[in-house]
């Protein structure tokens, strides 16, 4: 029961990994020229996806890039020029690992910052609640008392 339990984890986990969404068309015949677009679509951000690559990405942007990627690779480009190529098409924007620059600060700082500002501002209002003193409520009036005491009883 065990063994079958663990063999059902691990299919289970098997499902989990992502898939690569390279279709059985797009594979180019030379597996050395292959190789190179699987690296290079692998270190390319699907522009729609966010944080996925062209290589694990379905969308139809993604296929676009992949297709482009390829033909840049059989019409002899170096794999710089295909990075060259993407960059000058879609911007800094499209490298999973974007280079540190003026125009790509925001990429590389903007979580960071966003974090600290968070932590500030939760730091400030913990020291405001904590500033303000914590007051006993008043007791109930007479009043109060019965119609609590009729509410228990009830």
């Amino acid at each position: 029961m065990r063994s079958l339990r663990a063999l059902l984890c691990l299919l289970a986990l098997l499902f989990t990994l992502p898939a690569h969404a390279v279709e059985p068309s797009e594979i180019l015949p030379d597996p050395a020229l292959e190789s190179r677009a699987r690296e290079i679509g692998r270190a390319l951000r699907c522009v729609v996806c966010q944080n996925q690559s062209i290589d694990d990405s379905s969308a139809e942007v993604a296929r676009d890039m992949r297709r482009a990627v390829r033909e840049r690779l059989t019409a002899g480009d170096s794999d710089g020029d295909v990075f060259a190529f993407m960059v000058a098409r879609y911007g800094d924007y499209v490298l999973l690992k974007p280079p540190f620059k003026a125009g790509t600060l925001v990429l590389w700082l903007g979580a960071p910052l966003v974090l600290l500002v968070a932590g500030g501002a939760l730091l400030l209002a913990a020291r405001r609640r904590r500033a303000q003193p914590v007051t006993a409520p008043k007791p109930l009036d007479e009043e109060e008392r019965r119609r609590l005491d009729a509410l228990l009883k009830g």
